[in-house]
Formats: structure tokens, sequence, C-alpha cells
């Protein structure tokens, strides 16, 4: 019983040992030879979150994942692509999450009017406080 317990867990495990111990990516950890097109693809990379770590950018974390993406943002702007354009592919490939400067969207639209509701509100609240206090 407890050689089969062994062999479940070892079978579960091995997908993610696997995944740890691929080579990085071609341009994960390497510059491009143009100054101009890294610092563009530095940018773009500061721009964009890590999705395993979810609080750095691909640029300053260490996460195969995020090598990856490091990896295909050089490739892409070497390529001649726009940073914009590959932040829309990456955005279409990721979901909205992976960039730290969200669209105005028909699904995000309502956290972006959300603030301005709250403000209103509190605003007329208080206008109807302070009239309060001053018929009294």
């Amino acid at each position: 019983m407890r050689l089969l317990a062994c062999l479940l867990a070892l079978w579960f495990a091995a997908p993610a040992a696997a995944q740890d111990s691929m080579p990085p990516a071609p341009w994960a950890y390497r510059q491009l030879d143009d100054p101009a097109q890294e610092a563009r693809a530095q940018a773009l990379m500061e721009t964009l979150r890590c999705l395993k770590c979810q609080s750095q950018s691909i640029a300053d974390s260490d996460a195969p994942m995020a090598g990856d993406m490091r990896s295909q943002v050089r490739q892409r702007i070497a390529a001649g692509e726009d940073p914009e354009a590959i932040r829309s592919w990456l955005i279409e490939r990721y979901g909205d999450y992976v960039s730290y400067t969200p669209r105005l969207t028909s699904l995000t639209w309502p956290l972006f009017a959300m603030p301005l509701v709250l403000l209103a509100l509190v605003m007329l609240l208080l206008r109807r406080r302070l009239r309060k206090g001053d018929s009294a």
C-alpha cells in the first residue's frame, strides 16, 4: 500500500519537476545586440506582470514562465514588431491581468467608473449632512 502511495505521489510530482528542469528560453537572460531594441524590450517587460510571481514584472522575475515571456518579447522586438502589438498579443494570450496598465473594455469599465460613483455618493451624503446641520 505504501509503495502504491509513493508511486502515485511521484507520478503526480513528475510534471512539476520536469517543467523546472527545462533549459531557459534562448533570450530569457541574454540581451539584444541593438541597444535601442533592448531598451524598447526592457521598457515593455517592466510593464508586464509575471503570472507566477504576480507581484513582479517579467523583467524582475526569475520564474521560468517570466523567462519565456522575456524571450518572446525580445524575439518579437528583434523581428521589428511594435511593443504595443506585442502587449496586445500577450494580453490576448494571457488575459488583461498580464498588463500593469489595464485597458478600458466592456468588462473593465465598472472598475474605472466605481471610484467616480463612490466619490459622487460621498459628496451627496456630505452635502445632505451639512444642510441638516445648517438648519438645526
